[in-house]
């Protein structure tokens, strides 16, 4: 039996506990501060499962699947694009589609679609830090977005890598080559997907020095749903409080970036070893994690790089998301309440003010300042700690 004493903790903990419950059972949403999404399909650590091993994780809301890291392939008499998932599934021990070398991973269609069924979102990363990647003109982009959307979401073909399964959106992770032409990409991919019956999701993962060398272009011209800023290998990250950037990013989100709704997360690595450098604890992270959710109305979550790694590492990913599900809904509980004070603060004024008073104006709020930038303090990226059983590594 509980005692009275104990009740307004029980009475936490049943909230928290609800909160948690109902974020699992609940469909992907884009607009929340709390969700996760995780890299998955390079085996960072050695020791990654299928897919479905990870769609048992209610603490995942996103699993973008990496990589696409050949826009225009070599096959014969086709330029078909090239994935690979590591040890899940590749172009050399799955088979490819006659003619291509496109990896035929059908198999997976029925654990997309049981992730799916879960309220998560699939999506399809294309790049990474070795990727084959770019585009010679605005009709090479357009080319490859019509290839995209009917090979992976809501077009039509023949040779379709994950059968009938369609994927909730693409990520663009481009770490070199040419900038240009990936917002002509991203608009016909949002033309093709226009009357869509579902929603289609479009991300990229920036590195941290803003503004970002291969991707910000895009990211101003182009609407993105969010960015997965990478804090990690570079001199903005986690381990280094000092220059970490999020306000740089937000005060973008809100006044450069095409889609002043965009949200943007917390990029992090999953583990020592999932990065050259960067990696921060568990604590850490729940640190940086609550304070942008209280900060910053931009941020929508974190991601980690990757699946395999965050399980390895003592299930990093459910320490960082029970952490932000929890003070999401402390931080709700907590505006309501200052909501309802100041209303009834307000209504009491009211009574008290004679009806002869005169309004005072709203004061004009300028638009936010942009805050200033520093060149990074080392030159190149760092790859990501190389695995056996994995071909291309995120920087």
């Amino acid at each position: 039996m509980v005692s009275f004493l104990c009740g307004s903790r029980v009475l936490a903990f049943f909230t928290v506990a609800l909160g948690l419950v109902t974020r699992v059972l609940a469909a992907y949403d884009i607009t929340r501060n709390d969700n996760l999404a995780v890299y998955w399909g390079q085996d960072s650590a050695g020791t990654q499962g299928d897919l479905s091993t990870y769609c048992e994780d209610d603490t995942i809301d996103n699993i973008v699947l990496a990589f696409l890291y050949v826009f225009f392939g070599t096959g014969s008499g086709t330029s078909e694009p090239e994935i690979d998932f590591a040890n899940s599934c590749n172009q050399w021990d799955n088979g490819v589609f006659p003619g291509t070398a496109l990896a035929n991973c059908q198999f997976m269609a029925s654990q997309i679609k049981a992730c799916q069924a879960k309220g998560k979102i699939i999506t399809l990363s294309m790049g990474g830090a070795t990727g084959q990647v770019g585009f010679s003109d605005d009709s090479a982009a357009n080319s490859l977005a019509d290839k995209v959307w009917n090979l992976f979401l809501g077009g039509s073909s023949t040779i379709r890598p994950f059968g009938t399964a369609v994927l909730d959106g693409i990520d663009l992770d481009i770490e070199s080559g040419s900038p240009a032409h990936y917002s002509t990409f991203v608009n016909r991919i949002r033309s093709n997907a226009s009357g869509a019956s579902k929603k289609y999701y479009i991300t990229a993962a920036p590195q941290c020095p803003y503004p970002d060398a291969n991707i910000g272009a895009a990211l101003n011209a182009a609407s993105f749903d969010a960015v997965y800023v990478q804090f990690y290998n570079n001199y903005c990250e986690l381990s280094a409080p000092s220059e970490y950037n999020f306000a740089t990013w937000d005060n973008w989100a809100k006044t450069l970036s095409a889609n002043k709704n965009i949200k943007v997360y917390i990029g992090a690595a999953a583990s020592s070893e999932a990065a050259g450098d960067g990696y921060v604890g568990p604590n850490t992270l729940a640190t940086f994690a609550k304070n942008a959710q209280k900060t910053w109305s931009s941020f929508g979550g974190v991601m980690l790089w990757d699946a395999s790694e965050a399980a390895k590492n003592n299930n990093y990913d459910k320490a960082i998301k029970s952490v932000m599900t929890a003070n999401a809904v402390a931080l709700g509980s907590a505006a309501r309440e200052t909501g309802a004070a100041k209303a009834t603060a307000t209504a009491k004024a009211s009574k008290n003010t004679p009806a002869s008073a005169s309004k005072a104006e709203a004061p004009v709020l300028s638009s936010p300042e942009p805050q200033a930038t520093r060149v990074p303090s080392r030159t190149g990226k760092v790859i990501e700690k190389p695995k056996a059983a994995s071909r291309f590594f995120r920087t």
